[in-house]
């Protein structure tokens, strides 16, 4: 089906004007990486005064406002399917209320970098449900290859050598925020393949799916928050518009962007772009924050570079050639 207007997809190929999109997926897979990364920062200072069902409900709350506005001041309209509803209500329970809740207890219990190493199995738990329930989308073994890269590159950033040091195989409180964590990485595993099969299929634009997820995440957050935590005494401007830009931006715009990437590059490729977030966040850290840089990072992120790029194809494994051909002259 042509996505031009009739008047223009009469006209023959040779001068029918070609319409390209603003950014193509790799800009908004950098794009996305950005912004997730930067949200660390928004996280941190949120959670100084919010319980983490309140920054789950403030950040998608937020997020479902301004893309609800959004779609109300360029007059679109939310998918009026109740099958699709229900598929859209489970993905955003898999991708936004379970792992954003999950996240913000974990954070009271783990250093933020072990967060961010378990958080990089992210790509590995997508790719073993994406076999599972996307038929089209079998990684190869290039992808395979930069799946496994990228993790070691992860591992090298937050210097796990360092991250599991300060842990006792004995404290239960670590081992506790490690299964959250891991219960998170599971949700995002299974929702990025969810979406693309069950929602990004659909007809709708990436704008009126992003709304409707943030909307439907947040109902159940507007039931929890109140009956477990109280009202937060100590709000400041500074964690009010940490949450408004965390919603706004890392979470609404986020995933506006994420529709799109699992539409043209698969699920598998969508779920790496765990693999570069804690690249830029360190990046900040050092820049915003004033925290010290060590070897580990910058190699890490050389090595997560390596394995995106053979991820989304932009290197290539060569095959050996079959015995009996010759791959080259002689």
């Amino acid at each position: 089906m042509s996505t031009l207007p009739d008047a223009v997809a009469s006209v023959p190929s040779a001068v029918a004007p070609r319409r390209t999109p603003l950014l193509n997926w790799r800009a908004k897979f950098v794009l996305l990486a950005l912004i997730w990364g930067m949200s660390f920062v928004l996280l941190r200072v949120g959670a100084e005064v919010l319980a983490p069902l309140q920054l789950a409900l403030g950040r998608m709350g937020t997020g479902a406002l301004a893309l609800l506005a959004i779609l109300f001041l360029t007059r679109g309209r939310l998918p009026s399917s109740p099958r699709l509803w229900g598929h859209v209500f489970v993905a955003a329970l898999l991708l936004n209320t379970v792992p954003f809740t999950l996240f913000g207890y974990a954070a009271q219990l783990i250093p933020s970098a072990l967060m961010g190493i378990v958080n990089a199995a992210t790509p590995l738990f997508g790719v073993v449900f994406a076999m599972l329930i996307l038929t089209d989308e079998r990684p190869d073994r290039t992808r395979l290859l930069g799946l496994g890269i990228g993790f070691l590159g992860v591992l090298t950033v937050f210097g796990v050598w360092n991250s599991l040091g300060r842990v006792d195989a004995s404290d239960e409180e670590a081992l506790l925020g490690m299964l959250l964590v891991v219960g998170a990485t599971v949700c995002y595993g299974i929702g990025t393949p969810y979406l693309r099969r069950f929602v990004a299929g659909s007809p709708h634009t990436a704008l009126e799916l992003s709304s409707l997820q943030m909307l439907l995440g947040t109902l159940p957050l507007l039931v929890l928050a109140p009956l477990f935590t109280g009202v937060p005494t100590e709000l400041t401007w500074r964690a009010a518009l940490a949450v408004t830009a965390l919603g706004v931006f890392g979470t609404g715009f986020a995933y506006i962007l994420n529709y799109a990437i699992v539409r043209a590059a698969g699920a598998t490729v969508a779920t790496t772009v765990t693999y570069v977030v804690p690249v830029v966040a360190v990046t900040a850290g050092v820049l915003l924050l004033g925290e010290t840089l060590t070897w580990n990072q910058p190699l890490g992120a050389l090595v997560i570079i390596l394995g995106a790029a053979l991820c989304q194809r932009v290197l290539h494994v060569r095959r050996p050639a079959p015995v009996g051909q010759d791959g080259g002259g002689a």
